[in-house]
Formats: C-alpha cells, structure tokens, sequence
C-alpha cells in the first residue's frame, strides 16, 4: 500500500485552476501572530523566522502563492516600470496578503483569493512584489475587484507595514514601494512569477 503522504505547500499545490484570476494561497502568518512565521523550503513545514520586535503587527492574512517562483520575469517587469536599480527577483514565492472581514486564528491553511492590486516593492535591489487580494465569498471584502476601489487608509496601512516591518526604530529605510498597481497588473506579475517557477523547477 502507497502511503499518503502531506502535499509541499510551495511544490505540491497548485496555483490555482483560474489563477490568476483566482488563486491559492498558503497563508503563514495571521493579524495576531506575535511571531514572524514562514515556510520551510526543505520540509514544507511552518518555522519561526522571528519575533515581531515592535508593534508592526501584519494587518492582514499573508503567505504566498504556490507554485510561484521571483526570478527574471518579475525583475523584468519592475524594470519596464521604471525602477532602474533593481537586479533580481527576491528568489522566494510571490507574497500575497488576503483581506477578510472573518478572524482566522491560525496559519498553516489553504484558501482562495482574489487578487485586486499590489505594491511594486524593491528590497536592496530585489523586486520584492505585494500582492493584495482578498477572500473569496468575505462579507466585508469580497466584492472589491481592484485596488483603488479600497479606502485610502487601508491600503496606506498595509504599505506602512511593508515599509517597517524590517526596520529598528533608529535604521534607515531598507525598502521602497516603487508603485501601486491594480488588478490587471498583479495578475501579469503572478504569471510572471509562475513562468519563473516553471524555469527554475519545471512544469
């Protein structure tokens, strides 16, 4: 008898069958996580990557896309978007952050997405994209189809976070938001990252 065995979150799973319309996301961390939680590549398992330090507490569900890969065709597209000193993909799955009305407790879980827009995030040279999405069928978000249809203060929320989660109060910045971008555009960039997926690891 074969046993059965856990599906890689990052290889065993697919993007989505109506990506990038629609996608699968492999959420690590929730809005009450304490702790900076992130896939193991090797095992597929959750570890802690570190303890939040300050009070930059991710406000939305986050994890990534499987089967997605940064490389060359996501540093292209910054590229072609004008930020000129980026020189590679941040070589990890694309990020996604999910908006839901709903209290989820815990990472470690599946679920669909809609991706509406992103942030065009460079990190010390990386194209480092944000995708922002939200839950299929949420109360309170659901229907949004793009971006710029987001109250103002939620979309500066998410990118105050972005732009300090890594940093200590007294450190310079260590990342920009080149651009915000909207639906049509967020669904080139998780092509493009699926292209890369499928250069590095294959189909």
């Amino acid at each position: 008898m074969i046993p059965n065995f856990k599906a890689h979150p990052w290889h065993g799973i697919s993007a989505g069958d109506n990506a990038p319309e629609v996608v699968n996301v492999f959420v690590e961390i929730v809005p009450s996580d304490t702790i900076k939680y992130e896939i193991d590549k090797e095992t597929g398992y959750l570890k802690v990557d570190r303890p939040q330090k300050f009070s930059n507490i991710i406000p939305a569900l986050y994890g990534f896309v499987p089967r997605t890969y940064c490389n060359e065709e996501v540093m292209r597209l910054a590229v072609e978007s004008g930020a000129e000193d980026v020189t590679m993909g941040d070589h990890d799955p694309l990020d996604i952050c999910v908006l839901s009305s709903h209290n989820i407790h815990s990472g470690g879980i599946l679920m669909e997405a809609i991706p509406i827009g992103g942030f065009k995030m460079i990190d010390d040279g990386e194209a480092d994209d944000k995708i922002v999405a939200v839950m299929v069928s949420d109360h309170a978000f659901g229907h949004f189809r793009d971006i710029f249809e987001l109250p103002e203060a939620e979309v500066r929320r998410l990118m105050h976070y972005f732009l300090t989660y890594k940093n200590l109060p007294d450190e310079p910045a260590k990342c920009r938001i080149h651009e915000v971008y909207g639906a049509e555009h967020a669904r080139e960039v998780i092509l493009a990252s699926k292209k890369d997926y499928e250069t590095k690891y294959g189909g």
